[in-house]
């Protein structure tokens, strides 16, 4: 696969719906042509001690920042006739899908790959875990930042362009 767009998702809350950012890497040709990272206001718009835990985000990163929509029109042209990667890809497509029904925008159908699941058929048990920075480390992608949305599309696409 040498065209496809990798995306991530963050959540504020337990309700996938509530997208606090995202990060997409457009790739074609087999190299990164494009990056994105935005801020979203969630809805419903509340975090919980989990998840700014988990990603460091919390209100007063996201209470300035536009909502889904307004961000999905940025991206949509973009990402646009491409499939989409993600990392444990039922979770970002959930999200995705969520926040289009949230929104009342009609869902474009887009095409999900998973890297993680690739990740179990392309090393099996010679990994310990197929968690994204096991995986992205196994391909020679050092990850740092994880839990960044956009640092975690980097690792995906760099693990697309490797087992997919």
């Amino acid at each position: 696969m040498t065209d496809f767009a990798a995306i991530d998702f963050e959540t504020a809350n337990g309700k996938r719906s509530s997208v606090c950012s995202v990060g997409v890497v457009v790739v074609r040709g087999g190299e990164v042509v494009d990056t994105l990272y935005r801020l979203i206001r969630p809805r419903p718009n509340y975090y919980s001690a989990f998840t700014t835990a988990i990603h460091g985000l919390s209100h007063a990163d996201t209470d300035d920042a536009p909502d889904f929509r307004t961000v999905w029109e940025e991206i949509a042209p973009r990402i646009e006739g491409l499939p989409l990667v993600a990392h444990n890809s039922p979770f970002d497509e959930g999200c995705l899908k969520a926040a289009f029904e949230l929104y009342g925008m009609p869902y474009p159908g887009y095409r999900f790959y998973c890297t993680c699941r690739a990740s179990r058929r392309t090393f099996g048990s010679r990994l310990p875990n197929h968690q994204l920075h096991t995986v992205s480390a196994a391909c020679g992608f050092d990850l740092e930042h994880h839990h960044h949305a956009l640092a975690d599309a980097e690792a995906c696409a760099r693990i697309a362009l490797e087992i997919l």
